[in-house]
């Protein structure tokens, strides 16, 4: 794998109360190859990794892998705030097949920039391959920090591409000159993924993709190709719907969207996550006939 841009799913994990609704997991897997993307993000926050536990984890990645069947490549989210675990499911999740690891910086326990080096360090030395930092700092008070990435990239050349969610544009055309042009940096966010292009970017890990994986292929690759205004109108005609994906937390309203779609026969989601509220419900409802969803 040399080339990451494009459009990345943080694929959704089905459920129902019984547990992983794996027949439903095949047929999203095989929409999103349909839809034209470039690869899967399996068990990520999206995926509810916090609820998900250890053997299902490995479990989900499995299926995953599986399904793609290596039409496109599978990204196994492998983080944790504890390194030991971190570098554990980096480890199972490379010797079931996956082409790389989403590796987000570690949470709660919130670490120093030095913390973050050693504990993606550690992570580096058990694979060889790809490794997406994942900076997010709205849900891990910390970010990784451009200069902790820079680092990172020089001793390990595999960790070679950033997932920057932290919402500045500044910020990742700060890292993309600083730098080669053997490194990625991807959006973590769909309504900014227009404005992260624009300052160097080269795609996006899409939440919104898991229910409009043409849409957002179509505006990213506009981008990508240099027609900014026709992927502004695309990303403008679908501003209203990216808010409402996060109306509440993650991944609730995709999965809630997808339900509503038929695309899935539960918007079951694990405890502490709950169902929406019925005020929210009908304002996503609302941005999907809008978005034409």
């Amino acid at each position: 794998m040399q080339n990451f841009s494009g459009v990345w799913t943080a694929l959704i994990t089905p459920m129902t109360e019984l547990g992983v609704d794996y027949g439903a997991l095949k047929e999203l897997v095989e929409a999103q190859i349909r839809g034209g993307i470039k690869g899967l993000v399996a068990v990520g926050t999206t995926g509810e990794s916090p609820t998900l536990d250890h053997v299902e984890h490995i479990a989900v990645i499995k299926k995953v892998i599986e399904y793609a069947d290596g039409r496109i490549p599978v990204i196994a989210g492998t983080g944790s705030n504890c390194t030991r675990e971190a570098v554990h499911l980096t480890r199972e999740a490379d010797e079931a097949g996956a082409d790389g690891f989403l590796v987000v910086a570690p949470y709660y326990n919130k670490p120093s920039q030095e913390g973050v080096f050693l504990h993606m360090s550690e992570v580096a030395k058990c694979t060889r391959k790809p490794i997406f930092l994942y900076s997010i700092p709205g849900r891990c008070g910390i970010e990784i920090s451009n200069d902790t990435a820079v680092r990172l990239y020089k001793k390990y050349p595999n960790i070679c591409v950033m997932k920057e969610a932290g919402g500045k544009a500044e910020k990742v055309k700060d890292l993309c000159s600083k730098v080669s042009g053997g490194y990625t940096v991807l959006s973590g966010d769909d309504g900014l993924t227009v404005d992260f292009i624009g300052a160097g970017a080269k795609g996006i890990i899409s939440v919104a993709s898991n229910i409009a994986p043409e849409r957002i292929v179509e505006m990213t690759d506009l981008a990508l190709s240099g027609n900014m205004g026709k992927a502004r109108e695309i990303s403008d005609a679908l501003s209203g719907f990216f808010k409402a994906l996060f109306i509440e937390p993650n991944p609730v309203p995709v999965k809630t969207a997808m339900w509503i779609k038929g695309l899935i026969s539960s918007p079951y989601v694990r405890l502490p996550l709950c169902g929406m509220s019925a005020e929210n419900l009908e304002i996503l409802k609302s941005e999907m006939k809008k978005a034409g969803i």
